[in-house]
């Protein structure tokens, strides 16, 4: 499985559902807490253009969001 990458903050309440969501599916995920963390900050908005959270890193692929479906696509999972 690819890589997954989360770039949250501690009170995004997206940020809970999508590491809710990961731990439903057994998804083994790296979280970097952008609030806390500006080098990982300025890394996240150079991936994806975006300073809102999260921003989700799937082996390259980026997720704005909490989107399920572009999750499961990105994933591979199937409900």
């Amino acid at each position: 499985m690819a890589e997954v990458i989360i770039y949250s903050t501690s009170t995004c309440p997206y940020c809970e559902m999508a590491k809710e969501f990961f731990k439903k599916h057994k998804v083994k995920y790296t979280e970097f807490n952008v609030g806390e963390d500006h080098d990982k900050a300025r890394e996240m908005i150079e991936k994806s253009g975006q300073q809102g959270v999260p921003v989700i890193d799937i082996g390259g692929q980026i997720v704005i969001g909490f989107d399920k479906e572009a999750l499961m696509k990105a994933l591979g999972i199937e409900e």
